[in-house]
């Protein structure tokens, strides 16, 4: 099956795409630019959900649901915000089909024009806050601290499975505060939410940090964000959490009465992390082989493979998997075992070695006679033959130890790649080598645009708790003075 998937060291794109497809995750549906999740990776979509809904909910957040659709004009109320996703909205003109008077199937009925266009969910800040202003009254109603899981649409051109499609599935929190303070609080909150999932599940270091103002979300004060390095080299925004001041608030005029009796405008954050992790997951941990999932988000954490000729050996396996399994399961632990009879065993190891699943055991007759079972680890590919006493213990210690190998293997490749730079020159020879480069940046604007220009590459954060530079320096491009470096990458 490896055989079927593009070596990394050829094409890394074409493996990611290969990968994608050959492990079942996804594959391109016959709508442009959206994908259909298939259930082996929508597995792995849902235990994000389940793990990052138990972290929202552990920092008092409550789940919601709002439209789908937002009126045109709501997106007329924050001009920045506007502007920001004008280029990548959907718009629905109108409500109903019509019989073609030529015979030549349905159109759209011309009668049937919205008095007002409605605009399909870029992301839903408008009409939450349009919504929060019949909510909140006085300064008992604050905190409100909405999530929901939803789908949103933005038109993009260049479509990839999980990393940039027209149609994705996330969450997006949002929150009303009575005091900035509060707000500033909860966007840091948030984005350690991301970092602690990102590193303790997705076995994923990230760069927490702040966006510069070219990259900030539109319509925020300050964005922050967690930025992954992938096995190219190129960084990933992983997740982001904004702090929006009251700019929705004014917008939509909500307002609460204070403990003095005073109208006050409300404070606000958003923040999203969406399927384009499952995009991460693959290429910081993916290997010519196929996946490597960590085992906290592996649909299936341990498969077994039953290895025999005659039906009595079968039935001795099989017993003795299930014993094993039923221990494993009771111990938390997701199990499969593999009894399809018309599929050779070779065959099966290279299907779950593609699919990523984290620990794999071989069982044979002379394996039952012996009381021994072939015990394989895909993030090493190592397997060794071992008593089945105490082999449930083993595997939850192995497990562990899988999921900070994994860590540890993609800290170690990051830290190799991440330097300092201090020349344009130097700049420019390595940005395209795959290499996260920290620089000092004058902070302005312009010079970040034209660096951008010039070499495609990014402010990707002011990083705030790995690589923390604040040192006097110049910029690389202008000259100008500098008080900290930042972390330059080009991206996806």
């Amino acid at each position: 099956m490896a055989d079927q998937i593009t070596k990394r060291s050829v094409n890394y794109s074409q493996w990611y795409n290969d990968l994608v497809v050959k492990a079942d995750l996804a594959e391109q549906s016959p709508v442009r630019g959206c994908m259909v999740i298939k259930p082996y990776g929508y597995a792995i979509w849902e235990k994000m959900q389940r793990i990052l809904d138990d972290k929202f909910k552990a920092t008092g957040h409550q789940n919601a649901y709002f439209p789908l659709f937002i009126p045109k004009s709501f997106f007329s109320r924050e001009a920045e915000h506007v502007a920001g996703f004008a280029k990548e909205c959907a718009v629905v003109t109108h409500h109903r089909l019509m019989n073609d008077p030529d015979g030549k199937g349905v159109v759209v009925d011309p009668e049937a024009k919205l008095e007002e266009e409605l605009v399909v969910r870029p992301t839903s800040e408008t009409i939450i806050w349009s919504t929060y202003k019949n909510w909140i009254t006085s300064w008992r109603d604050l905190p409100i601290l909405c999530n929901q899981w939803a789908n949103v649409v933005r038109w993009e051109m260049r479509t990839r499975l999980f990393l940039r499609t027209a149609e994705f599935l996330w969450q997006e929190g949002h929150t009303a505060h009575a005091t900035a303070e509060e707000a500033q609080e909860e966007k840091q909150r948030m984005v350690n939410v991301y970092a602690d999932f990102a590193r303790n599940s997705m076995a994923l270091p990230v760069i927490v940090g702040h966006k510069s103002p070219n990259e900030r979300f539109a319509g925020a004060l300050d964005t922050m964000t967690i930025e992954a390095m992938m096995q190219d080299g190129k960084a990933l925004q992983a997740g982001t959490s904004h702090f929006l001041g009251q700019n929705f608030a004014k917008s939509f005029d909500v307002t609460y009465t204070d403990k003095e009796g005073k109208q006050q405008y409300v404070w606000a954050t958003s923040w999203g992390v969406s399927t384009r992790l499952m995009g991460a997951l693959i290429m910081a941990h993916g290997d010519d082989n196929g996946l490597v999932l960590p085992p906290a988000l592996a649909p299936i954490q341990v498969v077994m493979v039953p290895i025999f000729r005659k039906p009595e050996e079968h039935d001795a396996i099989i017993a003795r998997m299930e014993e094993i399994k039923k221990n494993l399961e009771a111990n938390g632990h997701s199990v499969k075992i593999d009894d399809r009879d018309t599929l050779r065993p070779g065959f099966k190891f290279a299907e779950w070695e593609l699919k990523g699943v984290p620990v794999r055991l071989a069982m044979g007759p002379r394996d039952i006679e012996n009381g021994t079972v072939e015990v394989h680890r895909r993030d090493t590919l190592e397997k060794v033959t071992m008593n089945l006493d105490g082999i449930e213990e083993h595997i939850a210690g192995l497990l562990d130890d899988i999921q900070k190998n994994i860590y540890n293997k993609a800290l170690k490749f990051r830290d190799e790649n991440v330097e300092k730079c201090d020349s344009w020159e130097e700049f420019k020879e390595k940005i395209g080598t795959g290499k996260f480069l920290l620089c000092h940046w004058d902070g302005t604007a312009e010079t970040e645009q034209k660096i951008k220009d010039e070499t495609k590459a990014t402010i990707r954060c002011i990083p705030v708790d790995s690589y923390v530079c604040e040192e006097e320096g110049v910029d690389i491009y202008s000259g100008k003075p500098s008080k900290q470096r930042v972390v330059f990458a080009i991206s996806y």
